[in-house]
């Protein structure tokens, strides 16, 4: 049987949104069973590393329900959460601060906050170059970047039973779970990413310096850092 093409474009932007709404409600419930809680930890490195004085203004781009931008808040920031997908910002808590926004275009004035984060989405993004273009746009010079993204790990055992569980056993959770198609597509949608060295790349291009990579946990996940160029 053969498999539909990732969509491009305008018509990737409509389903992820439409896609992310529809899972919204057990979306967080899927994401712990798909990590085994391992995601939080993750997240408080994440957060960590920004290394802002406490009461920093923080944008969480591509908020979902709000795992990051409740860190945020833990850690004694100002986080504020945007998210394309509106049901993913309704079924999120502890989030004072929402908007609903696209993250190719922000609402937000240049140089409105002190840091970002990001995770697990950078995939999800239609323009992946326009979309890291805004972020540095609305950072501060000096200002800090954390992002988290999917990873493979590359060799040996660790990498076949990543594939197994990755490729077969999420989108099968996910469809007892939650939503069939959207567990399917995630797996798949690994294939909108570009390699780290490439995304080290445009977010140096986009105006971020001192940009570190690094992979998590033997390669299950990965993490850039960087810092606004002045």
């Amino acid at each position: 049987m053969s498999v539909a093409p990732l969509p491009t474009g305008e018509e990737k932007t409509r389903q992820v949104r439409a896609m992310f709404d529809a899972i919204a409600g057990r979306y967080e419930l899927v994401n712990k069973m798909m990590t085994f809680g391992l995601d939080a930890r993750w997240r408080r490195r994440a957060v960590a590393d920004l290394r802002l004085p406490p009461q920093s203004l923080v944008l969480d781009v591509a908020a979902g329900t709000g795992d990051f931008t409740r860190e945020l808040e833990r850690h004694g920031q100002r986080a504020v959460a945007t998210d394309l997908s509106y049901g993913m910002l309704s079924a999120g808590r502890q989030m004072p601060r929402r908007v609903q926004a696209d993250a190719s275009a922000l609402p937000f004035r240049t140089g409105s906050f002190d840091g970002l984060t990001c995770g697990y989405a950078l995939r999800n993004f239609t323009d992946l170059e326009v979309t890291l273009r805004e972020m540095a746009r609305v950072v501060r010079p000096g200002g800090r970047l954390s992002l988290l993204e999917v990873a493979e790990p590359e060799r040996g055992l660790l990498r076949t039973g990543f594939r197994i569980w990755f490729r077969r056993v999420v989108p099968f959770i996910g469809s007892l779970v939650s939503d069939r198609a959207a567990y399917h597509y995630l797996p798949r949608s690994t294939a909108y990413l570009p390699s780290s060295d490439e995304i080290v790349a445009i977010l140096n291009a986009s105006g971020f310096s001192a940009v570190n990579h690094r992979r998590v946990m033997g390669g299950l996940s990965q993490q850039f850092i960087a810092t606004r160029i002045g």
